[in-house]
């Protein structure tokens, strides 16, 4: 099993979270970072591009043997499929369309969606949004680990199943923390997403639906790119609560490596991410930062200091908290 993880807790903190106060000082300063904040149009053509390779490859994978299924779906379709994933949380922050277009970001999600095979782009919306604004807090972050998976997941190989498993953990996670009732977009994202299901099931075989969700279930879960997922908040190093990764995989994930240049401006596009960081380097070159997610992955499973409670975690204003 491995050693035991020594923490037993969350860090709880009672200051507010970073990103607000250094927002306003780098736009004092360099005021010119506001010319960043504009849609990138780009997006659209990027998602229409990728859904129709993926269902090239959905097309090519029907008639395989089934050890080729699980092969192209980790070699190839989770590549994707994460990439989609990363390109629905750009949409998110309504950067395909800009603010004055919501709708057609939400519609472009909810086509963005389909190769994941689980209905979820409406309802990360909306749970995201929470994340940036409420960093951290208790009951409403739900990028949080629970309490069990904290308490469970703490030894070497107990960690390595909660990597493999963190599709689960972030679908079930919003459930049990802060659920919210289900709105009709989330519906709409329900029927197109389970209609697209079975239109391939119907028209390709089973082989192909099998590809298209092992693709997503393998690419969030034991996977280069899922290093994100664990670096871009996970305490490292006491104090600091966020990290960039200046490495390839931007490349494949929208730039949201550079996530201390998110969190600080997370209505400027992942394209200008790096501009922020040229622009205002002096914040940012001094902050910790990653250059390999598998590094990361492979840490947070073997230190035994490290574990789903390595989060910074905040109370709700307004709680009286007794010690």
């Amino acid at each position: 099993m491995g050693s035991r993880v020594s923490r037993e807790d969350f860090e709880w903190v009672y200051t507010d979270q970073p990103h607000a106060a250094r927002r306003r000082e780098i736009l004092a300063k360099y005021p010119e970072i506001k010319d960043l904040m504009k849609p990138d149009t780009n997006l659209i053509w990027i998602v229409i591009m990728m859904i129709f390779t993926q269902a090239v490859a959905l097309y090519l994978v029907k008639d395989l043997d089934w050890k080729w299924v699980i092969f192209w779906a980790y070699a190839f379709g989770s590549c994707i499929n994460h990439s989609v994933t990363l390109a629905i949380h750009e949409i998110s922050h309504n950067n395909a369309f800009g603010n004055y277009k919501t709708m057609w970001n939400r519609w472009l999600g909810i086509f963005a969606n389909l190769p994941i095979g689980i209905p979820y782009s409406v309802s990360f919306k909306r749970y995201h949004m929470d994340h940036h604004r409420y960093l951290g807090g208790d009951g409403i972050d739900v990028d949080i680990p629970t309490d069990f998976e904290g308490w469970f997941f703490c030894t070497t190989f107990r960690k390595f199943m909660w990597v493999i498993l963190q599709p689960f953990f972030y679908a079930l996670r919003p459930l049990f923390i802060n659920p919210k009732p289900i709105s009709s977009l989330e519906t709409i994202n329900i029927v197109v997403q389970f209609t697209f299901d079975i239109i391939i099931y119907y028209v390709l075989g089973i082989k192909s639906l099998v590809y298209m969700l092992s693709a997503s279930l393998l690419g969030l879960g034991l996977h280069p790119i899922s290093g994100h997922f664990i670096a871009e908040h996970y305490m490292f190093l006491k104090g600091h609560e966020t990290y960039s990764y200046y490495g390839p995989l931007n490349l494949l994930t929208f730039n949201v490596g550079y996530h201390n240049e998110h969190h600080d401006f997370p209505n400027i596009p992942g394209k200008n991410l790096p501009l922020v960081r040229k622009i205002a380097a002096e914040y940012y070159e001094n902050l910790p930062h990653y250059t390999s997610w598998i590094t990361v992955l492979y840490d947070f499973v073997t230190d035994d200091t490290i574990s789903p409670y390595s989060r910074m975690k905040r109370h709700q204003k307004g709680t009286v908290v007794l010690e």
